[in-house]
């Protein structure tokens, strides 16, 4: 059995180009698909936040499933991301909403997380806007962590179809591409997964399948 770490948003709201606030939170389809997958394949779930507050799961993802969070108690029960040693997790897994925009992204202890991740060899799955964590991951010299790595998360395009682009402060495909990743864009809401290396990414919902499974291929 292995330990994995689901490092989830503290954050209820996404702060658009005007200052308003866009409910979110994370996303429910990219937790608990994945978290049932690791779960039936018998391995124990760990979920971390900022501060340890319990995440808020994007009321528009519960729209076809009001109870799609009702098999994950973990949810209920998250230690504080600051006191989270990297070590002691087999890999490390964080879904998306827009809630990572807001403060992931610019978090250093998930920043410092990710580096030490990465650097151990041990998987790291990032999926939709999960990936804007890895902004945060700096390593001493200043260099971007993921710099050179290809890898995948929510697209231009899809963030213009879901009415949003327009809105936003900035965009993760063109923040990730600035950090010098090797962005591998693939058709709007279709499944998309990239792997290089230890570092396993989705590009939307559709891909959070598909991402645990790969995940898990490394742990068996």
């Amino acid at each position: 059995m292995s330990k994995i770490l689901f490092v989830m948003t503290g954050a209820d709201h996404w702060t658009l180009a005007d200052g308003t606030q866009h409910p979110t939170g994370f996303w429910a389809e990219e937790a608990v698909t994945p978290y049932e997958a690791f779960k039936a394949a018998g391995h124990e779930v760990v979920v971390a936040t900022p501060g340890g507050v319990v995440p808020t799961v994007d009321k528009a993802s519960l729209a076809e499933n009001p109870d799609a969070t009702a098999s994950f108690p973990e949810l209920e029960n998250p230690v504080a991301l600051e006191d989270v040693d990297a070590a002691d997790h087999d890999a490390v897994f964080y879904p998306g909403g827009h809630g990572p925009m807001e403060d992931l992204a610019v978090n250093a202890d998930s920043g410092r997380l990710i580096v030490r991740v990465l650097e151990s060899g041990r998987p790291l799955a990032v999926v939709c806007h999960g990936p804007a964590a890895l902004l945060a991951a700096t390593k001493e010299d200043g260099t971007h962590a993921v710099a050179g790595y290809r890898l995948t998360g929510f697209t231009n395009a899809e963030e213009t179809q879901a009415g949003l682009a327009a809105k936003a402060k900035w965009l993760l495909q063109d923040r990730l591409v600035e950090a010098g990743a090797d962005f591998q864009e693939g058709e709007p809401w279709a499944a998309h997964v990239v792997v290089d290396r230890n570092l396993i990414t989705g590009q939307n919902p559709a891909s959070s399948g598909p991402l645990a499974a790969e995940l898990l291929k490394r742990l068996s």
